[in-house]
Parts: structure tokens; C-alpha cells; sequence
């Protein structure tokens, strides 16, 4: 147990903190300050996150991206709702910046393949999203009474584990956008198989 960084002054208070998958950095945002990043190995800062106009950070998550690469998130609140920044891990410049809630957000992690992103928010609502389109892929309203306090992932990305201040506990099954997808073009087909054999039955006679 050794201290390998020690930053007094870093935040007025501290809101997250995340280490990238390589171990190599360590990332935090916390009120009154820009976001920070440091290099574990050497001990020293490396970046600074600028927030802009009216933005309040949040919670902040590394992940991998398909192509091996390493992107950070962060959780912004602005005037009109919760919104979600991408930046690149090399410039530490943003990539790309997309509102996803009107209310603001309580609970925020990334799955183990990086594809997915899980946001709560105070009103108890969990969304789930595609971390390429940052499409909402599913959405619960009111999967707890109270403010979303915890997200976790399962190791398949299949399902997310939440908890509220309610005391409340629960497990979402995460639908796949093709699956989905597949599934309604089949409801379909059976739809028009069965009319079509209505129509035969009958003589070509209508009801």
C-alpha cells in the first residue's frame, strides 16, 4: 500500500474517478475545477478537461473502443438536461458531444466490451445506449422510486444491475437492436401467413 499520487488542490471536492483499461491514467472531475488527468506511472498531470459555458461534470469512465483504441467519458449537466462527451485520449481533445436526458443524471458507467453505456437519473429512469450512435437502445421509466445511486454492467453486456436511494435493487435485461429487429419482421410475417390463409379458407371472401 503504497501512495504513488497525492494532489491536495485537485478539486474543491471530488465527484469520480477512473483508471483507463491499460492502468496508464487516472481521471477526475470534481466542482470547481476542469477535469484532470494523470499518468500513474510517472505521477504527473498530463491533461486538462475545460469545461464550457454553464457545463457541471459529473461522472467519468475510460473504455476501449473495437478498434483497441481508448476514449474517455464524461457526464455533463447543462441548462437543458444531461448530456454525455467523448474525448480522445491522445489529443485529450473532444470528439463529439450529445444531450441524452432532460433530467439530471445520478449514476452513469460503461460495459466491459465498450459498447454499451448505462445512464440513472434522479427520477429513477435507467437508459441504456449504443456507445457508437449514442442511440438510446433501452429505456426503463421509473425502474426506482428514488435516484438512481449505482450502475453495473454483467460481464456479457447482457444485463445491468442498478440501485437507488430507495434501497431498491434491480437487474434490466438489455435488448439487442438486432434481435429486436429480427423479432418484428417475423411477428409480421406470421401476421400476413395467417391472413393470407384466412383469405384462402374463405374463398378470397373478406369479412
Amino acid at each position: 500500500m503504497e501512495t504513488i499520487l497525492d494532489q491536495a488542490d485537485a478539486h474543491a471536492s471530488v465527484k469520480d474517478l477512473d483508471f483507463s483499461p491499460d492502468g496508464k491514467f487516472l481521471v477526475s472531475v470534481g466542482s470547481g475545477s476542469p477535469g484532470r488527468v494523470w499518468d500513474v506511472t510517472s505521477s504527473t498531470p498530463v491533461a486538462s478537461l475545460p469545461k464550457e459555458n454553464d457545463e457541471v461534470f459529473g461522472f467519468c469512465r475510460f473504455s476501449q473502443t473495437s478498434d483497441k483504441n481508448q476514449v474517455l467519458y464524461i457526464t455533463v449537466m447543462r441548462g437543458q438536461g444531461g448530456s454525455i462527451v467523448k474525448w480522445n485520449t491522445t489529443s485529450w481533445k473532444r470528439m463529439s458531444s450529445k444531450h441524452i436526458v432532460r433530467d439530471p443524471v445520478s449514476a452513469f458507467n460503461v460495459s466491459a466490451d465498450g459498447k454499451l453505456l448505462a445512464i440513472g437519473t434522479i427520477q429513477g429512469d435507467i437508459l441504456i445506449l449504443n456507445s457508437t450512435s449514442m442511440r438510446v437502445q433501452t429505456i426503463v421509466r421509473k425502474a426506482h422510486l428514488g435516484l438512481v445511486t449505482t450502475l453495473m454492467f454483467s460481464e456479457d453486456s447482457r444485463a445491468v444491475v442498478s440501485a437507488s436511494l430507495d434501497s431498491s435493487a434491480r437487474v434490466t435485461l438489455i435488448k439487442d437492436e438486432k434481435n429486436s429487429g429480427l423479432s418484428v419482421w417475423i411477428i409480421v410475417f406470421i401476421i400476413l401467413l395467417a391472413v393470407a390463409a384466412y383469405y384462402v379458407k374463405t374463398g378470397g371472401v373478406l369479412p
